[in-house]
């Protein structure tokens, strides 16, 4: 099992509260969210098709983000779909703040790679 790396990818103040932001690790697209101080990553781009997750609107009440292209949402927890067209997944990643208030990220494995 690999151990996942952590990335400092920003300062958490960089993603205010109830905003996401796009960044790239290891040219991976990625989006983190910032609910009510609780920050989120998933993959950046939409399972049903080429949309960014990060420039889609954030649900609060069910934790979860809207795919702005045609409307899937997705739990920010898990990557889960929770409404249609999309039905696949999309890869949740380990977020933490740490005591500086730097914003760090672990990519979670591919699946195909395990």
């Amino acid at each position: 099992m690999t151990v996942a790396q952590w990335v400092a990818v920003g300062r958490a103040s960089d993603v205010p509260p109830g905003c996401a932001a796009r960044v790239v690790i290891d040219g991976v697209p990625v989006a983190i969210f910032n609910l009510d101080g609780a920050f989120y990553a998933l993959d950046d781009t939409c399972s049903h098709q080429e949309a960014s997750l990060s420039e889609g609107d954030l649900d609060p009440d069910r934790c979860a983000i809207e795919c702005p292209l045609h409307g899937s949402s997705f739990d920010l927890r898990t990557g889960e779909p929770l409404s249609l067209p999309a039905v696949e997944p999309v890869r949740a990643h380990q977020v933490e703040v740490d005591a500086d208030g730097v914003l760090r990220v672990a990519l979670a494995e591919d699946e195909d790679a395990a």
